[in-house]
């Protein structure tokens, strides 16, 4: 087994966490802010997954992320919801450049996302890990989380964990 790392922001990281925790092959994700360097080297919102390659691959957990938040949408929140995918590494990078470039004939517009050098994270308070799993039946969950989760059990079956 070979664990990678990768930090991916987009939306709110309960909503990302959720989704991503949903995942076979994904090991760990824990949610918080990730910077980079400048000039993106204020925090978001993200996450920060643990994953392994062979049982989910990266042009698998991209695609997920891409179609789980406004991956299209330069909305006036990026600051606090900055769309990235944050590597860890110059192979990684050309990685993710390379299945985005694939990924985004699948779009009916162009893609915002940014593939950024990893810098920091932060993570949020305990009380706030594992946001979904502890608060289902919030109004949050049921009008935001949901939604996600449904797409996931639609379109990617084969990787949702048992």
């Amino acid at each position: 087994m070979t664990i990678e790392y990768i930090g991916l922001g987009g939306g709110c990281h309960w909503c990302t966490e959720a989704v991503f925790q949903s995942l076979s092959g994904v090991k760990k994700v824990t949610q918080g802010w990730i910077k980079s360097v400048p000039p993106h080297d204020s925090f978001s919102e993200a996450v920060n997954l643990e994953f392994d390659p062979s049982d989910i691959p990266l042009a698998v957990l991209l695609e997920v992320h891409l179609r789980t938040h406004a991956s299209q949408s330069a909305h006036s929140m990026r600051q606090k919801y900055r769309s990235a995918i944050y590597t860890h590494s110059e192979p990684q990078s050309r990685a993710c450049q390379m299945v985005l470039q694939e990924l985004q004939t699948g779009f009916p517009k162009s893609l915002i996302t940014e593939i950024l050098p990893f810098s920091e994270f932060s993570a949020s308070p305990p009380h706030y890990q594992d946001y979904y799993h502890q608060n289902p039946e919030r109004p949050f969950c049921k009008t935001y989380i949901d939604p996600k989760l449904a797409l996931l059990r639609q379109k990617y079956t084969s990787y949702i964990k048992a």
